[in-house]
């Protein structure tokens, strides 16, 4: 891969970061592509060290850009109490590669990710860590999620809800 693309994919998923942690999530909405696939299937802890610990048939959620639209519509009115006062968060990015994906103008990308939350005056903090598969594609002229598979690292998630945007 080429360190333009490289450079280009990061200022991307950078981009995107800044929009979910400044809440501007119908701008994010913007970077989906219509048939977005986003999903964080569930990881177990297992006695076999050799065997995938993660369980694809469950998922903490599996969402199209028309559920993901709902969510962040709903965001704007009075019954999106458990986000008022309103979070603070910060969506951290790194260790990205890029590869050529299943057609010619899609790029699979790996990343991980670290998300830390803060609500209200609560002296703890909450955290999801993991890796992200995903799939890019230019629509247009513009870079659009076109799938995300969110690998949690942690198989009892240390968080209140999952209201967030990863």
């Amino acid at each position: 891969m080429n360190a333009e693309l490289h450079y280009e994919i990061s200022n991307f998923l950078y981009h995107e970061a800044y929009l979910l942690d400044h809440r501007q999530y119908k701008e994010w909405l913007d970077l989906l592509s219509e048939d977005l696939v986003y999903q964080m299937p569930i990881r177990v802890t297992s006695d076999n060290k050799d065997a995938s610990n993660l369980v694809y048939e469950m998922k903490h959620f599996e969402e199209t850009k028309k559920s993901l639209t709902t969510r962040v519509n709903r965001l704007y009115t009075t019954s999106a109490w458990v986000d008022n006062p309103a979070t603070r968060q910060r969506h951290f990015v790194s260790n990205i590669s890029v590869a050529p994906g299943s057609r010619p103008e899609e790029y699979r990308v790996r990343s991980y990710f670290l998300f830390k939350r803060s609500r209200a005056s609560d002296i703890e903090t909450e955290q999801l860590f993991g890796e992200r598969e995903d799939v890019l594609r230019k629509e247009n002229g513009e870079w659009k999620i076109a799938s995300r598979t969110i690998y949690p690292d942690q198989a009892v998630l240390s968080v209140m809800n999952l209201g967030m945007f990863l």
